[in-house]
């Protein structure tokens, strides 16, 4: 033990110590797979790799080897494999649900995860337990140790060991079939390294990590047509008439049978009506993609369980460039699938006494123009039910090379009282768990990002004829120096004259929320006076008004990590 802990301290010791054998092995086992994350050689390798992608599958090949498995073991997992832009986690969660429903033993491959990095590999829709975890981690670490030379691949960074110990999970829980989520793209996405899933699907396709995929959608497009296989049949949803040609073009050239998804309604009877999980129009389209690939996975594993096929509806012709793929009967597992799907941080809303809070991973332009038709109609709707006045909040953050001032322009028509910008970490004080510890970036960049992205806000608020003077410039520094007892505060006022128009910068989701809510949230406390009583006039003024209001609503978008931070905070069950 003494050797594993390498430089950690005594009191580190004696903690771990305190623990249970379970969540001793976990916790190194996660703080060893951190390290994965500043894996040196990878950057470089990535940067390599942009001018020859194919490599990435090669290298991920090699890796699958050296962990004792050989890519043909991969076809006994009977994969669903699902990639898209938006809404390909929702539309994972409701297939995996659905065949759940038929009897079957799922497996569940997803990214990122929002409290726990065990959320990442599910089976029967839980995540594996804390001695599973450990069990196939340090299997896979080993053997990947015991196999490394000095070469520049002697480890694979954090997704592809994630990856890779999915697959050994899967095959030794021996599940009926895994449900997999493509990472980033879909041609060179590491889950590519699959031989023969059942079936392929395509959500909806818009513009996300251009540096890797392409600056236009036909681009991306290709990317994510990349996961067809030959004679393997493939469904997407209604797209643009550009990115549908490329997968189109794409199916053919593979070989691959490419079918169109029909609208949800046409699923429905008189005595079957379709009632979704999560909640926003957008699902409807992902739900129909579900639908389709249970009932595809079902008929080529020639297993019970089917929908009736029926007679299609008559409407107006659509003509589409792809064969339309038949609606059918759902049967009751799928109807009761559908409706029993759970995929938190996704259109989800928790109620904390006077606090509505509404979650939303959102984070590209077409996943923002969703979350905003979904916030405000829940929000009006809840604003009509109303006895007295309603503070409308917004906390955000975004990552990457995403850009936030096209996301936060689209956030405008919500009409926010306050807007506050926070980074993806949950407390300042370092109390947390190392599930969601990013060694990739530093406190000050990430601290930097929110001035930027405050300063974005306050320049269209100024659009709009904004003119609260208070300006909230400090440098970074400040912000992090924080209070005499160590703890970082909001951002105080500067000489600089920027318009504010109401948004503040916080070190920490916590601090965020806790000034959000001033203490009213029964399940989440105020600990720090300090954020409820502050010198700067925007925080000070605004906690007047937030105390007196009859509800608060707090919408947390731009970030599936910073919705993951917020759940770690507001729904202790998900830690434990």
């Amino acid at each position: 033990m003494c050797k594993q802990l390498g430089s950690f301290s005594l009191l580190h010791y004696c903690y771990l110590n305190l623990l249970s054998g379970a969540d001793v092995n976990i916790w190194d086992a996660i703080r060893t797979l951190n390290t994965l994350q500043t894996n040196a050689s990878y950057l470089d390798q990535v940067k390599r790799q942009r001018n020859d992608p194919q490599e990435q599958l090669a290298a991920m090949k090699v890796f699958l080897e050296r962990s004792g498995l050989q890519v043909e073991d991969l076809d006994q997992l009977n994969i669903i494999h699902v990639t898209g832009t938006k809404g390909k986690g929702s539309t994972c969660a409701f297939t995996e649900k659905i065949l759940r429903n038929c009897g079957l033993k799922t497996g569940f491959y997803s990214s990122p995860h929002l409290v726990q990095v065990r959320e990442r590999i599910c089976i029967n829709g839980q995540p594996i337990s804390k001695e599973l975890f450990s069990k196939y981690f340090w299997q896979v670490y080993n053997r990947l140790e015991e196999t490394k030379n000095e070469g520049l691949f002697s480890m694979p960074p954090y997704f592809r060991f994630l990856t890779i110990m999915a697959f050994h999970v899967f095959l030794q829980e021996k599940v009926d079939l895994a449900v997999l989520e493509v990472g980033i793209g879909g041609a060179y996405d590491c889950t590519n390294i699959i031989r023969k899933p059942v079936v392929c699907g395509v959500s909806s396709l818009g513009i996300d990590h251009t540096a890797i995929l392409g600056d236009t959608i036909e681009k991306i497009a290709w990317q994510k047509g990349g996961i067809f296989k030959p004679g393997v049949p493939a469904l997407t949803v209604p797209q643009p008439a550009g990115p549908l040609e490329v997968l189109k073009q794409r199916a053919q050239e593979i070989g691959c049978p490419l079918y169109m998804c029909p609208d949800l309604a046409e699923y429905e009877e008189e005595d079957i009506s379709l009632r979704l999980g999560l909640a926003g129009d957008h699902q409807k389209t992902n739900a129909s993609l579900a639908l389709q690939l249970a009932q595809m996975w079902l008929q080529q594993q020639d297993w019970q369980g089917i929908g009736e096929c029926k007679q299609r509806q008559q409407h107006p012709p659509v003509k589409w460039p792809l064969p339309m793929a038949s609606a059918f009967r759902p049967t009751i597992p799928m109807v009761k699938g559908l409706q029993d799907t759970v995929w938190l941080g996704r259109t989800q809303v928790l109620q904390h006494g006077p606090i509505s809070y509404y979650i939303d991973g959102a984070h590209t332009s077409s996943s923002i123009k969703a979350c905003v038709k979904w916030f405000q109609q829940m929000a009006l709707n809840e604003e009509k039910a109303e006895m007295g006045s309603v503070v409308r909040v917004l906390v955000f953050n975004a990552t990457g090379e995403r850009d936030t001032a096209a996301l936060l322009k689209l956030l405008h028509p919500c009409d926010f009282d306050y807007a506050v910008f926070c980074p993806n970490i949950s407390e300042v004080s370092g109390v947390g768990i190392a599930d969601q510890q990013n060694y990739n970036v530093t406190l000050e960049n990430v601290l930097t990002r929110c001035l930027e992205n405050q300063k974005k806000w306050n320049l269209l608020m100024e659009e709009r004829g904004c003119s609260d003077p208070w300006g909230s410039s400090l440098p970074v520094d400040s912000l992090i120096r924080g209070s005499p007892r160590g703890t970082p505060l909001l951002l105080a006022p500067s000489s600089e004259r920027l318009l504010n128009c109401n948004s503040l910068v916080f070190p920490c989701i916590s601090h965020a929320l806790q000034w959000a809510t001033q203490g009213r949230d029964p399940d989440f406390p105020c600990l720090d006076t300090n954020l409820l009583h502050h010198h700067n006039p925007v925080a000070s003024s605004g906690s007047i008004l937030l105390r007196e209001a009859a509800h608060i609503q707090v919408l947390i978008t731009g970030s599936l990590h910073l919705v993951g931070g917020a759940l770690k905070l507001l729904d202790q069950s998900l830690t434990q």
